[in-house]
């Protein structure tokens, strides 16, 4: 891939993530988008120490936010020739957690609007005893105007990105030094 020059988002991901800034600290849900891409040597900086691999460069992710231990959610161009939006979203955590939470954006808007987050995606196996998700009005809108035919429960994005790629946590591991 690239080096993301382009740091703007995609017009639905750039609509929802107005949206989640507006419910910070208000949903119980711990993500928290930045206003573009990280740049390519942020994205870099970041996966090199998310790895303790020096080798590596961010080419093959796009940083969009966090959670509140600073987790990061990004896409992973896995596919080739396919646009940013048919992307995976991924999320790798401050604790080591990993997960690929949904299967492309429109999937990702779905899982948003039933009331996840990335971190509460990758690590919904073992939910917080007190979270209970809430769906959200507005994420739910956009979804609907923007990815209509990707329409699923957060569970079902979940599952369908889990299944799409079982290996990713080993993927992942084996960049780490």
């Amino acid at each position: 891939m690239t080096p993301n020059v382009d740091r703007q988002y995609p017009a639905p991901l750039a609509a929802a993530m107005a949206v989640r800034l507006d419910c910070i600290g208000e949903d119980g849900v711990d993500f928290e988008p930045f206003e573009a891409f990280l740049t390519a040597a942020e994205t870099t900086d970041w996966l090199r120490s998310w790895t303790g691999n020096h080798d590596l460069n961010g080419d093959d992710f796009r940083v969009f936010g966090q959670d509140g231990t600073g987790g990061s959610a990004a896409f992973w161009l896995i596919r080739p020739g396919q646009a940013l939006v048919e992307q995976p979203v991924i999320f790798l955590g401050s604790e080591g957690e990993t997960g690929v939470v949904a299967r492309n954006l429109g999937a990702f808007l779905w899982l948003l609007a039933d009331g996840f987050g990335p971190w509460e995606a990758a690590t919904s196996h073992d939910p917080e005893p007190d979270w209970t998700p809430r769906p959200n009005r507005e994420l739910t809108a956009i979804a609907g105007q923007f990815a209509p035919d990707h329409r699923a429960s957060a569970v079902a994005v979940i599952e369908q990105a889990i299944r799409e790629f079982p290996d990713f946590d080993d993927v992942i591991m084996a960049l780490c030094r």
